[in-house]
């Protein structure tokens, strides 16, 4: 048995209706109302034109350098899914570019996160197909393994489990885990519309900042 080289089926996916759905939410929001205790950490920033990533997780656990997994998992895209490779974080060697961007995007792959390193940024930066990495360099991978397709993975802390929903934008990407994605939605939602509000009493010059007194008087601050 190869231990650590080995493609997994994916046996659970978020579903359509819930990606959609959280199109229309901040990751600012999300990340609030899991308690901010879900981050990816701020290394790894939105490379590419701009939009918002939003789709299921395909996760790929590679050798620091090495981009052979990843052309499998590229094998098992589906139109949707989020290429999400963990590569230790190591910046030496790219672990895609132009050419293998190009084909994600042709078949539908909701956008690419990489823990290391890519390269061809300027093909990335003009276009839209979301892109977020932890740094850029010339160098290109190899292509031998070992590594892992739909396997448990961690950025920074945060577990990313296969069919999970990935949620990006210029603040960042948040993982929602499978099963808590109908409590989070609802959290976030709930937010993102009370921060509606509270926009709208900003520029209506009518919003209430008496909380902020009243917390100084509670925590003991002298000379309110």
């Amino acid at each position: 048995m190869s231990i650590g080289f080995k493609i997994h089926p994916r046996t659970r996916t978020v579903d359509a209706a819930t990606v959609e759905k959280f199109k229309a939410i901040a990751v600012a929001n999300i990340s609030d109302s899991m308690l901010r205790m879900t981050h990816g950490g701020p290394r790894l920033r939105p490379m590419h034109a701009g939009g918002v990533l939003c789709g299921v997780a395909l996760t790929v656990k590679s050798r620091p350098g090495d981009n052979l997994m990843v052309h499998a998992a590229l094998n098992r895209v589906k139109p949707g899914d989020v290429i999400v490779v963990d590569a230790g974080g190591d910046l030496t060697n790219a672990i895609l570019g132009e050419l293998m961007l190009s084909h994600a995007q042709q078949v539908g792959c909701a956008g690419v996160i990489v823990n290391g390193a890519v390269r061809d940024f300027g093909w990335i930066k003009a276009n839209s197909l979301p892109v977020y990495a932890a740094g850029v360099t010339h160098r290109g991978p190899y292509k031998s393994g070992p590594g892992e397709v739909n396997c448990a993975i961690a950025i920074d802390g945060m577990v990313i489990e296969p069919g999970d929903l990935i949620v990006g934008d210029e603040d960042g990407f948040v993982c929602v885990p499978y099963d808590h994605t109908e409590t989070i939605f609802a959290a976030a939602d709930k937010k993102q519309q009370g921060e509606a509000k509270t926009m709208a009493a900003i520029k209506a010059g009518t919003v209430d900042r008496s909380w902020v007194e009243r917390e100084l008087e509670k925590a003991g601050c002298e000379g309110l």
